[in-house]
């Protein structure tokens, strides 16, 4: 059997990096701490300074219990078009390690700001007790760039390291 994964070039990098840059939110796959089921929930995405993925939780949510007992979680973005088969448009699945930024603190302060910088509406809520800033740091991706377009990404080829 033919391996049908591409060897990464420039052309999947900057397709990956183009769906990561414009998510405006992402599916977030985590597994619950008591019964290890998995379970996908829809979060709001920003980007730190090294354009890694950010967002911003509430720990009355299950997803947030269960990065705290595991951290590793996987983060899919990348929506269909309006035409043709959902499944021919590009995506990107990052496998990431959840790292919540304690506050008070110099990185949720600045990472606050940028994070209210690309979502303005969070000033409504980011300062409620219950909110979290987590930074997903990327292990690695893989990349369905199309029928027939897989690749799988290290985070240099996401340029975050």
């Amino acid at each position: 059997m033919t391996d049908p994964i591409r060897p990464t070039d420039d052309e999947a990098r900057a397709l990956a990096r183009r769906l990561l840059d414009d998510a405006r939110f992402a599916a977030l796959a985590v597994s619950l701490p008591d019964t290890g089921t998995p379970m996908v929930t829809r979060v709001a995405l920003a980007r730190d300074e090294q354009g890694g993925p950010l967002t911003l939780i509430s720990s009355l949510s299950q997803h947030t219990a269960a990065l705290r007992a595991s951290p590793a979680c996987s983060l899919l973005v990348g929506e269909p078009g309006e035409r043709g088969d959902p499944l021919t448009h590009p995506r990107l699945t990052l496998q990431c390690t959840a790292d919540f930024l304690p506050r008070p603190g110099a990185a949720h302060d600045r990472l606050r700001a940028l994070y209210l910088e690309q979502i303005p509406k969070a000033k409504l809520y980011i300062d409620f007790g219950d909110f979290t800033l987590v930074r997903l740091v990327v292990q690695e991706g893989f990349l369905n760039g199309g029928f027939g377009k897989a690749f799988r990404l290290t985070a240099e080829d996401l340029a975050l390291k």
